[in-house]
């Protein structure tokens, strides 16, 4: 199952998504964290030391990346030829949720207990030139080559506001948490996210932080609506993690836990439909290539669409 934590800068996302990657380690589940925003603060979250060299970035590394997932399909006969978009076919590789797999082997770490990949920071040569998208596009590509199964995890840490509609990447998740303070701009990032979501069947709920008290929990109902899933306090398991102390998550207040424990339900209830997600990948591969791919790499990337190729089955 694939969840995305999206908000406001400062909302507590990353805080969010670190918090809860770490809950589903601690129950036992293979989980994978990916650190998709601009800002590469993910794996410190998780716990890792910030003086030390984060993995290798997926942004980074594309030509090996592609190459690796292209594997001998036929319709995409190089790296050179393939975009954030390109689906799988027959002959793609696919991959799964092993560690020990040659993908997360070359490019993920290890932090709190939680295995995580990131995209990578903007470089020197990258400014004024390229934008993140060149980026999380190395996100997109790999999670439409990714075959995740249920009661494994995919908790991606996204880019702040409504930046993530830039791409298909919003419709990669089986759920999409917005982290929101409550204030009027925390929910305003939320109105703007439901105005694009709904448009293409997103899955989008609403998770209040900082909340101090009953007067801040009716703003948000009334500003959210049934989408509220729940809320998180101050706490003194945060604030410690944030300082570098990794408590167990059995020590997190049972208020902000029992919402962690909601949260895994909400999205252990949803089912995949593969087709369907494939036909989203087909749509965004096509939009994209019509749009600007084409010209940019002198090939009809249309023709990379295997019309025979079977996604797999949940």
């Amino acid at each position: 199952m694939r969840i995305a934590f999206v908000g406001k800068g400062g909302s507590g996302k990353t805080t969010a998504a670190a918090m809860f990657s770490r809950y589903l380690a601690s129950r036992g589940h293979p989980v994978l964290a990916i650190d998709a925003d601009i800002n590469q603060h993910l794996g410190v979250a998780l716990g890792a030391d910030p003086a030390a060299a984060p993995p290798r970035p997926l942004g980074a590394d594309l030509g090996w990346l592609k190459e690796h997932l292209r594997g001998d399909n036929p319709r995409i006969p190089s790296a050179a030829v393939m975009i954030k978009t390109t689906p799988p076919g027959r002959g793609s590789r696919l991959v799964g949720l092993d560690p020990s797999g040659e993908l997360l082997t070359r490019y993920s770490g290890e932090a709190g207990g939680v295995r995580y990949l990131v995209t990578g920071e903007f470089e020197e040569s990258d400014i004024g030139v390229s934008c993140y998208h060149s980026k999380t596009g190395a996100v997109e590509l790999y999670l439409n080559h990714l075959v995740d199964r249920p009661g494994e995890y995919v908790v991606v840490d996204m880019t702040a506001g409504a930046d993530a509609f830039a791409s298909g990447l919003f419709t990669r998740f089986d759920l999409t948490v917005l982290v929101s303070e409550p204030t009027r701009r925390g929910v305003g990032v939320y109105a703007q996210y439901a105005e694009h979501a709904r448009a293409h069947d997103v899955a989008l709920r609403v998770l209040g932080n900082k909340v101090a008290d009953d007067t801040d929990v009716e703003y948000l109902r009334a500003q959210v609506g049934d989408a509220l899933l729940g809320w998180l306090g101050q706490s003194a398991w945060v604030r410690s993690a944030e300082r570098g102390d990794l408590l167990p998550i059995e020590a997190l207040e049972p208020g902000n836990l029992a919402v962690l424990e909601t949260l895994h339900a909400d999205l252990d209830a949803r089912d995949r439909d593969w087709a369907a997600y494939h036909r989203g990948t087909v749509e965004f591969h096509l939009r994209n290539a019509r749009a600007w791919a084409n010209t940019a790499t002198g090939t009809d990337l249309t023709t990379q669409i295997d019309p025979d190729f079977t996604p797999v089955s949940a």
